[in-house]
């Protein structure tokens, strides 16, 4: 009788759960991103249509202290069997276990044999277990590279944590099997290709052996005939052992693929231009090991990948990690290319189980390979990056994937940055989302070209083409450019002319977003327009909130949040961003740049010393405006890089960064600055939504690595 192969693979979600081990001290993701602290997560997994999650029981936090604590472990497991979902149960997550072992130890694998038995004794209705993840990929990185504990770096250590980790995996499945005899293991391991200049072809080879490693010594076909045998002997592994592993082998239910954008991996015999750090000599060769996709040899991709384990193992399979660490519509590309990759792979009759939506709530400095402690967080499909947990775009493409097996979301519209030309891959066949970008100043250049990194269809329409304070003009641009959305980065910007100039301020800045506001809303798009820090007061000492009263002391002010109402009233959807003194690396108009210019000719900067503002770099504004786009936020955002600092401070920490004397900017009083429009004496932002933007400091070092060097020439 054939066996039934649905025509489409399952969704599964993931929780990134790693807790390693670096010299004495233990790193938790799920602490780092909060998950440990929510038990609505469960629900939050539960209404996007997942039914199937990997999640950890893991070994590190259950044992830590000596006596294992199941607290945690059963409210949660408990919940999620109350809510219908099924847990792939996590042990070991690129961890050595608690204190008083390590992967280079026995203790390792008997440790970790008896914790299985006592999850299972505890929770006898688990049926599917992932014992050691990436066991291979833990290896290199612990006893090979020497980043985590117990920081090896030889490949005996490296052969012998593999081993001791593969055994481990062995002896735990028995032991869960004693009590469940239906248990399934599904390995998981990061999968990779590598290919080569001529010059480092053999070590490629080599490589490209290594990747299936853990897989085949699970499965038993190490025997003295497989191609890596005299390494691992050599290395030290005891041929014992691997006899042993072939003949009491212990194949998984389900080999899972993590692979990632940089997964794929190029050889480069050329290692002049790199760093000594970086080059390395193996096989007969000096060779740079890089990032394959960002070389000729491109992407082999998730079909590739999954025909070759499927013709080596013929087991079932899944894809078990799928995560990017990029824009929302990369992200959403990046899990659509391997759903429909996977889809592809069951038409050829290769039974691919699932495609795993990886890190739903992030993870925390895995820029570094966990190396450094600096917050850096990659939002996954929801945003814990603040004390509100935001749904993102990403959302609702999971949900279409697990609910209709397709989504059509505008958010995975496009090619993705890594399906240039030289991978070699078609270009997306969806369109991309159509932006039109109203404006031709500093903002509406820098939504171009954050619109253009993103792979977005875009026009961009100066106020020659488009009026937006001309209802028939607007209505024009609809019928031509036909928009799914409309970003307004026009406006009148001059705050004291405006005193003078009224009738012109209050046209541009509340009645053209009121006309576009009007028009979408008839039209069905979204619409972004964009406020300012100049709607308040200045009253309070604390940064202003969104739900904050409004109480503009200028004409400015005044016709900004007139255009807030307006807007408001008109377009409910409509994303409404407050955001204050602007710096950008290719504005000649704005404060840094003259501060910048005039100190390098040794001259005085005057700048106000009792005025607060947060300023805002352009390109973070753009990125983070459009993530809040596609990820169908409304209403009022505040925006900027969330530091409160005076004009005068602001000036000095720019010009430390470009080795200038910040003793060259004077202080002054605002009343002695010679300003017609009056400035609330504070009106610094902050968000109680979300914290999306950069930090002030990071915004400033990257200013002075991106500005434009020839605005700051000076005559």
């Amino acid at each position: 009788m054939a066996r039934y192969m649905p025509d489409r693979p399952e969704l599964w979600g993931g929780v990134e759960c790693t807790v390693n081990r670096a010299g004495d001290v233990y790193r938790d993701q799920l602490a780092l991103t909060g998950h440990d602290r929510r038990l609505d997560d469960l629900k939050r997994i539960r209404d996007l249509g997942i039914r199937t999650v990997r999640y950890p029981i893991l070994w590190e936090r259950t044992s830590r202290t000596g006596g294992d604590d199941w607290s945690w472990n059963d409210q949660r497991l408990l919940e999620l069997r109350d809510l219908g979902i099924e847990p792939i149960v996590g042990l070991v997550h690129h961890g050595s276990g608690p204190p008083w072992t390590s992967l280079l130890d026995d203790s390792f694998i008997s440790g970790l044999t008896d914790y299985a038995g006592r999850v299972v004794e505890r929770y006898p209705w688990l049926r599917r277990f992932t014992i050691v993840n990436e066991p291979l990929t833990t290896a290199r990185f612990s006893a090979l590279y020497g980043l985590w504990y117990p920081h090896a770096r030889s490949d005996r250590a490296f052969v012998r944590a593999l081993l001791v980790q593969c055994l481990a995996t062995r002896a735990a499945m028995a032991a869960i099997r004693e009590r469940v005899t239906d248990a399934e293991l599904i390995q998981t391991e990061d999968i990779s290709r590598t290919t080569a200049d001529r010059s480092a072809a053999a070590q490629a080879e080599f490589y490209q052996e290594r990747r299936w490693l853990s897989f085949d010594l699970l499965m038993g076909y190490v025997t003295p005939d497989h191609a890596l045998w005299p390494y691992l002997t050599a290395a030290g592994a005891d041929e014992g052992l691997l006899d042993s592993l072939v003949q009491r082998p212990c194949p998984p239910s389900i080999i899972g693929l993590n692979y990632y954008v940089t997964s794929d991996r190029h050889l480069l015999e050329t290692v002049d231009d790199f760093p000594v750090e970086r080059r390395h000599f193996a096989g007969g060769a000096w060779f740079v090991d890089v990032e394959a996709v960002r070389t000729e040899s491109g992407l082999a991709g998730h079909g590739e990948h999954l025909e070759a384990a499927w013709q080596r193992y013929r087991t079932p399979l899944a894809i078990t990690e799928v995560h990017l660490d990029a824009s929302g519509n990369d992200q959403a590309r990046w899990l659509v290319e391997a759903w429909e990759s996977a889809t592809r792979a069951i038409a050829r009759g290769i039974p691919v189980r699932a495609v795993t939506a990886w890190a739903l709530f992030g993870s925390v400095d895995w820029n570094s390979l966990l190396t450094q402690s600096t917050g850096y967080y990659e939002r996954g499909a929801f945003d814990v990056g603040s004390d509100l947990i935001r749904p993102r775009a990403l959302c609702r493409v999971i949900r279409d994937l697990a609910t209709k097996g397709a989504t059509e979301d505008v958010v995975s519209g496009g090619a993705g940055w890594w399906q240039g030309p030289s991978a070699g891959k078609p270009r997306a066949t969806k369109p991309p989302a159509r932006i039109a970008i109203c404006g031709g100043g500093t903002l509406a250049r820098a939504f171009a070209k954050a619109c253009q990194a993103r792979g977005l269809e875009y026009r961009l329409l100066t106020r020659r083409e488009v009026d937006a304070a001309d209802r028939g003009d607007v209505s024009r641009m609809f019928d031509d450019v036909r928009p799914w959305a409309v970003i307004n980065a026009a406006g009148y910007v001059q705050v004291d002319l405006a005193e003078r100039e009224t009738d012109r301020c209050w046209r541009d800045n509340a009645s053209a977003p009121a006309i576009l506001a009007e028009e979408s809303a008839a039209r069905g798009a979204r619409l972004v327009t964009f406020s300012s820090d100049l709607v308040f007061d200045g009253q309070q000492s604390a940064p202003y909130i969104e739900t904050d009263a409004v109480g503009p002391l200028s004409v400015y002010g005044g016709s900004k949040a007139a255009a807030e109402a307006a807007v408001t009233a008109r377009l409910s959807s409509a994303l409404i961003v407050r955001t204050a003194a602007f710096f950008g690396p290719d504005d000649a108009a704005n404060f840094l740049v003259h501060a910048l210019r005039q100190a390098r000719r040794g001259e005085r900067w005057r700048a106000a010393r009792d005025l607060v503002v947060s300023p805002t770099y352009v390109p973070d504004l753009a990125e983070a405006t459009l993530e809040l786009l596609f990820d169908d936020a409304a209403g009022l955002w505040h925006l900027t890089s969330l530091t409160p600092i005076t004009w005068a401070d602001f000036a000095r920490e720019a010009m430390r960064r470009f080795d200038l004397d910040p003793h060259l900017v004077r202080d002054c009083a605002a009343a002695d600055m010679g300003l017609i429009a009056r400035r609330p004496p504070f009106s610094a932002l902050r968000s109680e939504r979300g914290a999306l933007m950069p930090s002030l400091e990071s915004a400033l070092d990257r200013f002075a690595q991106q500005v434009d060097s020839r605005l700051l020439v000076t005559s």
